[in-house]
């Protein structure tokens, strides 16, 4: 029996040595963390990372994620399953962990900036997810700002007609920009918490995965930015916060200020990412990889369709670059830069043949093969692009080093700075 604490020592009887066979609640249940309990024997020497991996060891990605396969076996068969019974086994869809975050996200997802809420009606819209879950995606990105809310609207409302259940996906949206209102954009405090209230409203869901914050904003200081998502991640409105289109030093210090006051440092960053524009990926964000564990989730794997080839000869009606405000996509594809790069996309067409696949569906594999990439967002508005896309995680599997090869020599380059396609 425990007995309460009276003065300097605990009640109740024991063996205590030293102290008249009396102990603290505290050291009973090792709670002191101030005194350090005495051991007898040699030191035991323990090794350095989590299952003794080593973190600084090149192959503990690899061994990571052997060792998780073999612990995720073990576990089925003492509950008399097996890996059939896994989404991953049905649908052969590949899943990545969100940097260190443990989160299972599939190395594709389905993206709604345009075209969901937009382009597309919501019978379409429908279609494309159901296609998309029952494929194995579990990953949907929105943003507030997405046709005026109408995308959040229009995937909460799909969600809840199928009634799937709310842990077997994940949504991310984006904060920014809501309204034309001072109050209704930015990243104060006040627009942080009421946007994602908004969005959580159209979304119809009680959480978001993961929320982004849509580019940094410069009239305020960092360390209020991080305690504002803190705070909801903290109430569990949000159950990890990252950024959009952040450079490194901004992401390092976001996340330096969480280590300081103990608060939820991000765990993901959104960017572009496609054989055209690498720099960000593949040139400014491995060291946070490394030091931190920064997850990536990239978008427009096709260049707002250029990679299709469907800009070669015209604009096509109804296609993203005839749309009102998108300009600056037609101005691109018409300049020189657009024009080089439609001819080292004939140039590649050899290479997709080769592979027994399409253009878009090397292009998407190309961006895979980058293990630092968490997921790729996919921009489709129908099914059968939706299938066409899907099959680059077939073409993942049988990409291999002298294709890579292949293809950077015909790029020419291999960290090239290109423009950012999202306006």
């Amino acid at each position: 029996m425990v007995g309460s604490r009276s003065g300097r020592d605990g009640g109740g009887g024991g063996g205590g040595s030293g102290r008249g066979g009396k102990f603290s609640v505290e050291e009973l249940y090792g709670l002191n963390n101030n005194k350090k309990p005495k051991c007898t024997g040699p030191p035991v020497k323990l090794p350095k990372g989590r299952g003794g991996l080593r973190e600084d060891d090149p192959l503990s990605e690899g061994a990571r994620a052997a060792l998780h396969q073999q612990q995720l076996e073990m576990f089925l068969q003492e509950c008399h399953l097996s890996l059939d019974n896994t989404v991953a086994q049905q649908t052969g869809m590949v899943y990545r962990n969100l940097g260190k975050t443990g989160l299972r996200i599939s190395c594709v997802g389905i993206g709604t900036w345009v075209t969901i809420g937009s382009q597309i009606s919501e019978k379409v819209a429908e279609e494309i997810l159901t296609t998309a879950y029952e494929s194995g995606v579990n990953l949907f990105d929105t943003a507030e700002t997405y046709s005026g809310g109408r995308a959040e609207v229009t995937l909460g409302n799909i969600i809840k007609k199928k009634g799937w259940r709310r842990s077997s996906f994940v949504i991310s949206t984006k904060l920014y920009w809501a309204g034309p209102a001072e109050t209704e954009r930015g990243l104060s405090r006040k627009h942080i918490i009421e946007g994602l209230r908004g969005s959580l409203e159209r979304l119809q869901l009680q959480y978001v995965d993961i929320l982004l914050l849509n580019r940094p904003d410069v009239n305020l200081a960092l360390d209020k930015v991080v305690r504002s998502a803190s705070f909801l991640v903290s109430r569990g409105e949000a159950m990890y916060w990252g950024t959009s289109r952040w450079s490194p030093a901004e992401i390092m210090e976001a996340f330096s200020i969480a280590r300081q006051f103990n608060l939820s440092p991000p765990s993901c960053e959104q960017t572009d990412y496609h054989l055209f524009q690498r720099s960000h990926v593949e040139g400014q964000l491995p060291e946070l990889y490394h030091k931190i564990g920064l997850g990536t989730v990239t978008c427009s794997p096709l260049a707002c369709g250029l990679i299709t080839g469907k800009y070669e000869n015209c604009i096509p009606e109804h296609s993203r670059a005839s749309l009102q405000g998108f300009e600056w996509l037609r101005d691109k594809l018409s300049s020189e830069e657009g024009q080089s790069q439609q001819a080292r996309l004939r140039e590649l067409q050899p290479v997709a043949e080769q592979m027994s696949c399409t253009l878009p569906q090397l292009a998407i594999a190309w961006c895979l093969r980058n293990d630092w990439v968490s997921s790729a967002l996919l921009g489709v508005s129908d099914t059968a692009q939706l299938r066409e896309n899907l099959g680059a995680v077939q073409v993942l599997q049988r990409l291999t080093p002298q294709i890579i090869g292949q293809i950077d020599t015909i790029l020419g380059n291999r960290n090239g700075d290109r423009t950012d396609s999202r306006a």
